[in-house]
């Protein structure tokens, strides 16, 4: 499980800017079921890779930059940006896990 914490300041970032929040939706899971039923097997990271260029699109570069700001991180704003679009492509994969769509194939528990 990833830290939701920028993706909670971007939000914030945007309600202030008056702009729509970005959330993951039945497009990004339709991705997903599309992508597996497809091509079976698929590594998770590539899989994350494609959601993450799909969502970017959607991300605010200026509300990505103050929310890394807010955690006092400075990065450059085409980072920030890209990072968002990560947070929200992992969280689009566990959503799809939940959901059963998906299955993380290989992992190990935390326990071991």
């Amino acid at each position: 499980m990833q830290d939701y914490e920028p993706l909670y300041r971007y939000w914030e970032a945007v309600r202030r800017r008056g702009l729509e929040e970005v959330t993951i939706g039945a497009e990004e899971l339709e991705h997903i079921e599309r992508r597996v039923r497809e091509g079976g097997r698929i590594p998770l990271l590539q899989l994350r890779q494609e959601l993450a260029a799909q969502l970017l699109r959607k991300v605010d570069e200026n509300a990505a930059e103050e929310a890394y700001k807010s955690l006092g991180v400075e990065i450059p704003r085409t980072a920030a940006r890209q990072r968002i679009a990560e947070i929200l492509a992992g969280w689009a994969l566990e959503a799809a896990k939940t959901l059963g769509i998906i299955e993380f194939k290989g992992w190990l528990s935390s326990k071991n």
